[in-house]
């Protein structure tokens, strides 16, 4: 095992092809409203959403960022931070965990080679899910043959323990180079192990992922493992942004019975510029993807940091409000509306804020700091 091609005709229920941008946002409201039902007990007895995911991908939804040219949609990146705000305002650890499928299909779109995108972009479009994980230092690729062997221990990642397909990076090959490997969970030598103990975000599927001198091929190797800035960076803090505006939006939607105030206004304007500025990153990333620059794609990095930093601040604020301006005794464990905040908090801790404000202060001010 352990080759690429052995798993493109594997069989499973088929996906529905989702036709429009349009019936896209019809799907995420459904999926959305159905996952809210039982979202509050699956965060408080870790329940993990398998059956929910495969809902989700059966339906077609996580299939709408294939390229044209592979049969798919390829939807517009504004629409899909708002798509996955949709689905995080129904269960945020369910959004994480597309937010890290179109981040690895963004990866497969712009590093893999075409004969790699054709097969997983097709598995992609049969309802797989795609998640990354990156190595420790500690980590080999060593020449086997014709082929490769792995080994070595990745950090702790979402989405792993749901994932089809795994796209391991920052694994150093013999050369002294960084470079990346598209693996099937079912290789022989690779170990998923669930070792997630964060109090938010608790089913959002986070584990890591062991290799014991697994066999690659070389069709699954990348030449080189992109190191400078990309569409898939902007990608990933832009669909952060939406699933922590989703967060935002349901932690708000528990004061719509209390009278209004300042407070909640400026809490409407945050929530609301926050989608604005999701909307302005996605329109950038377009012409990024399409017209690839370092200009153009500095740009989109920018604005989707911009709407990520933002986003996490208003879903803080938010969760927050939802204790502090509220009628009645919010704070009933039963309601377990304290997990808006622990979801946000636990978000906001794998991100290096001052440094990614450093970063948007080089690229506005146009220094190095």
């Amino acid at each position: 095992m352990g080759t690429v091609s052995q798993f493109q005709d594997r069989t499973r229920p088929p996906a529905h092809r989702i036709e429009s941008e349009e019936e896209a946002v019809s799907t995420a409201r459904r999926l959305s409203s159905s996952f809210a039902a039982q979202a509050s007990e699956r965060d408080i007895s870790r329940i993990l959403p398998y059956a929910e995911l495969d809902e989700l991908c059966l339906s077609g939804l996580s299939a709408i960022t294939v390229p044209p040219e592979q049969e798919g949609l390829d939807v517009a990146n504004s629409l899909l931070g708002e798509i996955v705000a949709i689905i995080a305002e129904g269960d945020p650890s369910i959004s994480e965990v597309l937010e890290h499928h179109f981040h690895a299909l963004e990866l497969i779109r712009t590093e893999a080679s075409e004969e790699l995108q054709s097969i997983l972009f097709a598995r992609a479009l049969a309802g797989d899910r795609f998640a990354t994980a990156a190595f420790s230092e500690a980590a080999s690729l060593e020449p086997d043959g014709v082929a490769y062997r792995l080994s070595g221990r990745s950090t702790p990642s979402p989405a792993l323990l749901y994932a089809d397909w795994i796209i391991a990076r920052n694994i150093r090959n013999t050369d002294g180079n960084m470079t990346g490997v598209y693996l099937s969970v079912e290789t022989d030598g690779l170990q998923l192990v669930d070792d997630w103990d964060g109090f938010g975000q608790r089913t959002n599927g986070t584990g890591t992922l062991v290799a014991s001198s697994l066999r690659v091929e070389p069709g699954a190797v990348l030449v080189h493992s992109r190191e400078h800035q990309s569409t898939a960076q902007a990608l990933a803090a832009l669909l952060h942004a939406g699933t922590d505006l989703g967060i935002a939006r349901a932690a708000a939607d528990n004061l719509r019975d209390t009278p209004p105030s300042a407070d909640m206004g400026k809490l409407a304007v945050g929530i609301t510029g926050t989608a604005a500025l999701i909307e302005s990153a996605g329109h950038k990333l377009d012409f990024a993807q399409i017209n690839a620059s370092a200009t153009s794609i500095g740009n989109a990095i920018f604005s989707a940091d911009a709407a990520s930093l933002t986003a996490n601040a208003v879903a803080l604020e938010a969760a927050n409000a939802l204790f502090e301006l509220s009628a009645g005794n919010r704070a009933n464990i039963g309601l377990n509306l304290d997990r808006h905040w622990r979801n946000a908090r636990v978000r906001k801790l794998g991100q290096t804020t001052k440094d990614r404000y450093r970063e948007a202060a080089a690229h506005y001010f146009g220094k190095q700091f």
